[in-house]
């Protein structure tokens, strides 16, 4: 079971052999009339049986399930038919998400190819530094203690990560309506167009507010707000996305254990920037493909929701 209590089951389905490291027990499905290999992925997919094998987990920090115990767990097994049908359902869902996130990563592709372009046929004399096209800042440090069960939502590196990518929050926390207020009015909350950039662990993911209400965690996420330039945070974001930057990371970051990024270095770092006639042409080419990504965000977020819902129900 991994550290963040989960139980990492997957279905071979990509090739006719396949060798496995001996840390992990191989099974697989005697009877397919019984029951069908997809369907017991599903059971595994679903919340509840992580649950149930955190709590049968032991030994060690990140706990261990041994052979004996899980091949005891049980399994609603409803009739074949009806197995197929739900299997199918879920798979026409789960398609649907595959092909919303092949269109965002060709789109993706688009726009790094709009942004290299522009960024090739520009001297190295129009390169500016963070620092001149924004304010570089983190956020007041709240307290673990401080979390709640619901309200405004907080996010470290691992949600910001996961809303570029437009998942959905795999493991929320909360801070109170009062607290989120009271930092707003002493110190402002990001708006829509700042930029948090990852400066912890996996770094560099970036990811542009939208019109929404959160708080996030102090030392994790660099905050870009107050853009000298108009159109120039888009132009920003884009370039956070491409190979340059990442490049130009590996430079600045510091550490050897654990690497970081910090305010400082970020602000220091240069990037050409075009005339303000070519960074407006390029604005309103590259918000109609990224205002299509988003759309595509969105529905993938709710059909994820939909597959959990229907994995909810397996049991029932």
């Amino acid at each position: 079971v991994s550290r963040d209590s989960r139980i990492p089951i997957a279905r071979q389905t990509e090739y006719k052999v396949a060798m496995m490291s001996p840390a992990y027990p191989i099974f697989r499905v005697e009877n397919s009339n019984e029951i069908l290999p997809e369907y017991l992925e599903m059971w595994f997919k679903r919340d509840e049986f992580d649950r149930e094998a955190a709590f049968i987990a032991v030994g060690g920090v990140r706990g261990s399930m041994p052979w004996n115990e899980f091949s005891q767990m049980q399994v609603y097994v409803p009739e074949i038919e009806q197995q197929r049908k739900i299997v199918e359902a879920y798979k026409i869902v789960e398609d649907r998400i595959k092909l919303k996130r092949k269109i965002n990563d060709n789109l993706g592709c688009i726009l790094d190819t709009l942004f290299n372009e522009i960024y090739a046929s520009l001297g190295d004399d129009t390169a500016v530094s963070f620092e001149e096209l924004c304010s570089l800042a983190s956020s007041k440090r709240v307290f673990a203690e401080d979390y709640c069960l619901k309200g405004i939502p907080f996010y470290r590196g691992k949600e910001i990560t996961q809303k570029k990518n437009g998942e959905l929050i795999s493991e929320p926390l909360f801070i109170s309506n009062s607290h989120y207020e009271a930092l707003k009015a002493k110190y402002g909350v990001p708006q829509i167009g700042d930029i948090l950039v990852t400066a912890v662990g996996t770094i560099g993911n970036s990811y542009m507010v939208q019109k929404e209400n959160f708080y996030f965690k102090d030392g994790n996420i660099i905050w870009l707000k107050n853009f000298t330039k108009e159109w120039i945070n888009y132009y920003m974001y884009d370039y956070m996305q491409t190979a340059i930057f990442r490049q130009q990371l590996e430079g600045i970051c510091i550490g050897s254990t654990q690497t970081a990024l910090t305010i400082v270095a970020l602000s220091k770092l240069k990037l050409k920037v075009p005339s303000d006639n070519i960074l407006k042409q390029y604005y309103e080419k590259s918000i109609v493909i990224r205002n299509v990504i988003r759309a595509n965000n969105v529905e993938i977020e709710h059909l994820t929701l939909f597959t959990q819902i229907i994995l909810s129900l397996l049991s029932h």
